[in-house]
């Protein structure tokens, strides 16, 4: 899963990208990798796989991880260029899902580019510059499309017809996300995918406030109430972030994070709920394996049938697969952790190819070589 954090310069972004790049240098024994100086990989916050692997005194806990991009800052006219913007559009187009961070605190301290603090106007700002930059892409593909539709391609003809449609929503300052595609239409699924529209991309709002904000309430905070607003609208994540406490916090030690946590009274730190939350928007959940060797969290789309969860690991076992004994975590911390407990109530399942892996899942796949 790779996230693309944008926003205008000054908005907290690089702050929040090296929270998250600490955090990924010691995160459960996964170690921190950056792809390039832009790119960083953290691990997905499981309390279950810290429970198996207490449990197995394991010799290695590997967690599912985000791969996380930190887009330049977007300037006015980066559709057209500005800033070097159609670089960093590109690298956007790469992304599963965008992590929108917008500036939801005040002070003069850091200049704002824009002169003054409005989160709608700067969330206006850069929507704008990925709808045009969408245009076109649609436009492109469009005259392309009417081209082959004059020499009689039925097929480029019906793709024309709803592709002029989106080029006119485009046009009228909408994002993609906001457009009737049909759901039942697998050749337009698949072109709109591979034209990798930004404005259709999930969006997660990030909205960085200050650490006066964080003590004092984020529902105090008008700008943050706004933006949830405007996400709710959407559809879309909106998640409080003190992108500078989570970069002071980063390195601390997990019972130093906990003791921080109880102080401020928060149940999790704001990376943590974005990172839960692009699980969430992207529909991923993880099933775990687990043993003295390794206990380990694999990515998959809800959804996912076993043969296929299997595959993740090797894709001999999806040749392969004859079946699967599966016990839910929930099902083995109700037993107290007890295998022979979960077996004695018939809580360990065997499951074969039909059967729809679900969040939480403890699998052993039996499959032939």
């Amino acid at each position: 899963m790779k996230l693309g954090i944008v926003g205008l310069p000054n908005v907290g972004k690089s702050t929040l990208f090296n929270a998250i790049t600490n955090a990924g240098a010691g995160a459960a024994n996964y170690p921190f990798c950056t792809i390039e100086p832009n790119v960083g990989v953290v691990a997905v916050p499981d309390a279950r796989l810290d429970k198996l692997a207490e449990i197995w005194d394991t010799n290695k806990k590997t967690p599912a991880v985000v791969e996380f991009v930190d887009i330049a800052g977007l300037v006015k006219g980066a559709s057209q260029g500005e800033g070097l913007g159609n670089k960093f559009l590109g690298n956007i187009r790469e992304c599963d899902a965008i992590v929108h961070v917008v500036r939801c605190f005040d002070g003069t301290d850091i200049v704002h580019v824009e002169g003054s603090v409005d989160p709608l106007r700067d969330i206006e700002t850069i929507d704008t510059e990925l709808i045009l930059s969408d245009l076109e892409v649609v436009q492109n593909r469009l005259a392309k499309l009417a081209k082959a539709a004059k020499t009689g391609d039925k097929k480029a003809g019906a793709a024309a017809g709803w592709m002029e449609q989106l080029a006119g929503h485009l046009g009228e300052g909408k994002n993609a996300r906001a457009f009737p595609f049909d759901a039942e239409d697998e050749e337009q699924a698949a072109l709109v995918k591979e034209m990798g529209l930004l404005t259709n991309k999930p969006i997660i709002y990030a909205a960085n406030m200050s650490e006066e904000d964080l003590l004092a309430g984020m529902l105090e905070n008008p700008h943050y109430l706004a933006v949830k607003q405007l996400a709710a609208a959407e559809g879309a994540e909106c998640i409080p972030i003190c992108a500078k406490t989570e970069e002071d916090i980063a390195d601390y030690s997990p019972e130093e994070k906990a003791a921080f946590l109880q102080e401020m009274g928060i149940e999790a730190t704001g990376l943590d709920n974005l990172i839960k939350a692009s699980y969430h928007l992207l529909g991923l959940i993880s099933f775990l394996t687990d043993g003295k060797k390794e206990c380990r969290a694999w990515t998959i789309r809800r959804g996912t049938k076993a043969p296929q969860a299997a595959g993740k690991i090797h894709s001999d076992f999806e040749r392969g697969f004859i079946r699967a004994q599966v016990v839910n975590y929930a099902d083995f911390a109700a037993c107290d952790y007890s295998m022979a407990a979960v077996k004695a109530k018939g809580l360990q399942r065997t499951e074969g190819k039909e059967y729809v892996v679900q969040d939480g899942d403890i699998i052993e796949f039996l499959f032939n070589v």
